[in-house]
């Protein structure tokens, strides 16, 4: 049997065969290896730049590092805007297990406010992933040592160290500053959201918000090694931000005090601006706000205290105010008159104390009449009526130029008008006229309506800072810069603007700003209380301002009327006259009249001519 066996084996195929399949299994031994060494010749050779960036990028986070902002600076060079050292409470919601256990343990600890969580939450909303989110600002040391004491209790909490802005003056320079604030979803274009990435605050209002640009700065960038745990070790390297542009203003917070001061508890504004530049010397609104409140974020409490105030503290009155311009506005209307030839320097006007258009009864009063129960004088010529403000002539002025004229002559001071003030938000008031009552009310103008005009009244609206602007116009002699509150930007000066040009002879001129100083030096003049130890050259204007209609039989009661419906007071004016350097203008909210405004004028008048002397 065995032989048998033996025999149908063939020893020579099953050779071949085994001696077949160990090369077959040598070859593909060989093929696996040569394709295991091709892929790591692959990977660590010519991927290895590839993958060893990929690796960074697990093991090294790149922070974008937030520039620091500009600060600013007043004319003498004192800080109205600066940064101050900051601890921010932060938290990186990816690396707590239980985020809201942690907000209840926190709060418990710090006694955090419902308005801290509240924000906490929106500003998450916006915050990238992995990234910390802002808690409680401005930690005091009591409470960095209490969380320094219980950081084993609070996974992904952290304390930031950061740059504040402060504003050092508080609500005197918070409606010409502004504010920064955290930024919001509306806030920046998506075409910008690089440009902010690691910012957390933007110029909302005012100077901040104008000049955004100017004072955010270029990100920088640091790259930092972290362990697995995405734990932070050590900064590999960092390429530096470019901080803010420094912006030093025209403005003088030692005027600006005085403004203030000098308005107490009255609502107003008062604007003073550098007739030879159009430097904004002073622009102060009252009531005002604190902008350090809105840095980080106001409460919802003090911000409806602010909000549904009645006194309008949110409102910028230099620039957003609108108010009938009232009495100022004569000196323009009487260089209209006689560079339209419909009066001269000695046309006469008869003044009973009242004024009637030719054939209606109806009787368009002086405000002198109350008073004296007649006029200023049997007639008036232009410059006593400038001077002691009668209605009457300005009502025979307005007359004949008739509304358009009339219309065109004030819009060449600007009234109407943008000035162009570099802060955001402006309103440009109303410069009526015949065209412009069709197009805003759709009705007919009225001979009468232009009378009201020609005193300041009816329709026609002004910010405090035009008739400031006119008013440089009017000591100038025709020329006005663009109000400008900066001065500088990064040690480069901002060139003047030219920005109104009012034709006129010398003498027309000459005849309107000596009515304007009789205002304060004759004995009838309407600011001839203002007078008193003066002892440089002042003109001026008063004005009054109507807040509720006065039937025609009727009589002005102040004590009759409720605050906010009393008369407004105007005053403008310039010094020296006979060198121009400062016009002011200010208005005193429902004060009752002019007399209340020039007080304010005068202070201000008398630090800037005297700041000087020793």
């Amino acid at each position: 049997m065995a032989r048998q066996l033996n025999q149908m084996q063939d020893w020579a195929r099953e050779t071949r065969l085994t001696h077949g399949r160990i090369v077959v299994l040598t070859v593909l031994m060989l093929a696996v290896m040569a394709g295991l060494l091709y892929r790591y010749f692959y990977l660590q050779i010519i991927q290895n730049e590839t993958f060893r960036a990929q690796s960074d990028r697990n093991r090294i986070a790149v922070r974008a590092v937030a520039p620091t902002r500009g600060v600013i600076v007043d004319r003498e060079g004192r800080l109205v805007a600066e940064n101050l050292p900051s601890f921010t409470l932060a938290l990186t919601p990816e690396r707590i297990t239980d985020l809201d256990g942690t907000l209840d343990a926190l709060s418990e600890l710090l006694a955090l406010t419902p308005d801290n969580l509240a924000l906490f939450s929106e500003t998450r909303k916006r915050t990238r992933p992995l990234s910390p989110v802002p808690l409680k600002y401005r930690l005091n040391e009591s409470e960095r040592a209490l969380l320094a004491v219980n950081k084993h209790r609070f996974e992904g909490v952290s304390i930031l160290s950061e740059l504040t802005r402060h504003y050092p003056e508080g609500p005197l320079l918070g409606h010409a500053l502004g504010y920064v604030g955290r930024i919001g979803k509306d806030d920046i274009a998506p075409s910008d959201t690089e440009q902010y990435r690691g910012i957390t605050h933007i110029g909302k209002v005012g100077l901040e918000a104008y000049y955004e640009q100017w004072l955010r700065g270029e990100l920088g960038v640091s790259r930092i090694e972290t362990n697995a745990r995405g734990v932070e070790l050590e900064v590999v390297d960092r390429i530096e931000p470019t901080p803010g542009s420094q912006l030093a203003l025209h403005l003088d917070v030692a005027l600006q005090r005085v403004a203030a001061e000098a308005l107490g508890d009255m609502r107003g504004a008062v604007v003073a601006i550098d007739t030879r530049s159009g430097g904004v010397l002073a622009a102060f609104s009252n009531p005002g706000y604190d902008p350090n409140k809105f840095v980080n974020g106001i409460s919802f409490g003090d911000y409806a205290l602010l909000r549904d105030s009645r006194d309008a503290p949110l409102l910028n009155r230099v620039i957003q105010g609108q108010y009938p311009p009232a009495s100022t506005i004569k000196p323009m209307l009487g260089l209209a008159g006689l560079n339209r030839g419909v009066i001269d320097v000695d046309t006469l006007v008869a003044d009973p104390g009242y004024y009637t258009l030719p054939g209606d009864d109806r009787r368009y009063r002086d405000w002198i009449l109350r008073i004296r129960g007649t006029g200023h004088a049997d007639f008036m010529n232009l410059r006593d009526s400038i001077a002691q403000s009668c209605d009457v002539y300005f009502y025979e002025l307005a007359n004949r130029l008739g509304i358009d004229a009339l219309s065109d002559s004030l819009y060449e001071f600007g009234i109407g008008s943008l000035t162009g003030v570099d802060l955001p938000s402006e309103k440009r008031g109303i410069l009526p006229s015949a065209q412009w009552k069709r197009e805003a009310i759709g009705s007919s103008w009225y001979g009468g309506e232009t009378l009201i005009v020609g005193i300041g009244q009816g329709y026609m609206l002004a910010t405090p800072l035009q008739l400031a602007v006119a008013t440089s116009a009017v000591a100038m002699r025709g020329t006005a810069y663009k109000p400008q509150l900066v001065a500088s930007i990064a040690g480069e000066v901002v060139i003047p603007e030219p920005l109104l040009s009012v034709s006129a002879p010398t003498e027309y001129w000459d005849e309107i700003v000596a009515g304007m100083v009789d205002t304060i030096f004759a004995p009838r003049g309407t600011a001839a209380g203002m007078r008193r130890g003066l002892d440089y050259t002042v003109a001026g204007k008063t004005g009054t301002a109507q807040v509720v209609g006065i039937a025609q039989d009727a009589t002005y009661d102040e004590e009759s009327l409720s605050e906010y419906q009393r008369n407004h007071g105007w005053f403008i004016a310039f010094a020296p006259v006979e060198s121009p350097e400062i016009a002011i203008a200010v208005l005193t909210e429902n004060s009752g009249g002019g007399s209340s405004a020039y007080p304010v004028a005068r202070s201000m008048l008398d630090y800037w001519m005297t700041r000087h002397e020793s």
